[in-house]
């Protein structure tokens, strides 16, 4: 019987993050689950008590990394490190408290969690980074400026650490996980086009990170989207 690989979840309360430990779990992985909200972490846990162990932690915390190590202990190993915890909202009103803490958890905890995971990873030798970004990293968006510039951010310093990767004799892989509209809290407006369930996004993540794909988008069709909104000249993406 193979030994069963162990991955870590950052933000699998909800959400992708919890979609994809149940489909970590369906193969065969030992998985970690981390989030604020001790009541949900421990509700996922008891589906599968054997497979899944967690520690509630907030990653804007201080303490946040300590709780990794301690997961990781607890795990025996780890060979897949998945950041699945980010915020995002409509700002209209350009309230800074609002555009702080999308920053906090998107930017500096971001940064402090993909570190980790590249220094563990490049003293074990191996292992699999991966983050839930969004298509939303390709323009910015002035109906939520801290959240696409946010993903902007993490799809660039991915991209840095993908380089650093290469240039590593270390075997690891990089991931940018990059969703369009998947029907979860985050999801804002009641019209909107190409969702996907949080299960099907999960299956394709997996896919992708079997395949050890460098960028992902969810679903495929989404690659195409990012492609126009790239290549939208400025007159007009400004007046959208």
């Amino acid at each position: 019987m193979n030994k069963s690989k162990k991955a870590i979840i950052v933000g699998a309360s909800s959400g992708i993050g919890k979609a994809l430990a149940r489909e970590l779990v369906k193969n065969n992985y030992s998985v970690g689950i981390t989030g604020r909200r001790n009541e949900l972490l421990l509700k996922l846990h008891k589906e599968h008590p054997e497979q899944i162990h967690y520690i509630t932690s907030d990653c804007t915390k201080s303490n946040a990394l300590k709780d990794i190590e301690k997961l990781t202990k607890e795990l025996g190993g780890l060979d897949l490190f998945i950041i699945s915890a980010g915020r995002g909202t409509l700002n209209l009103k350009l309230d800074f408290d609002l555009e702080d803490k999308i920053n906090k958890l998107n930017v500096i905890a971001f940064t402090s969690l993909v570190n980790w995971g590249m220094l563990f990873f490049e003293k074990q030798g191996y292992g699999h980074l991966a983050n839930i970004s969004s298509v939303a990293s390709q323009r910015g968006g002035g109906l939520a400026p801290a959240y696409h510039a946010s993903k902007a951010y993490q799809a660039s310093y991915l991209e840095g650490m993908a380089q650093r990767a290469a240039h590593s004799k270390s075997n690891i892989d990089v991931t940018d996980i990059r969703p369009g509209f998947v029907r979860t809290p985050m999801l804002q407006g009641k019209e909107m086009f190409w969702t996907s369930t949080k299960e099907k996004a999960a299956v394709q993540i997996i896919k992708a990170i079997k395949q050890k794909k460098r960028i992902i988008y969810i679903t495929k069709r989404w690659r195409f989207a990012a492609w126009v909104f790239r290549k939208i000249p400025w007159f007009i993406f400004k007046k959208m």
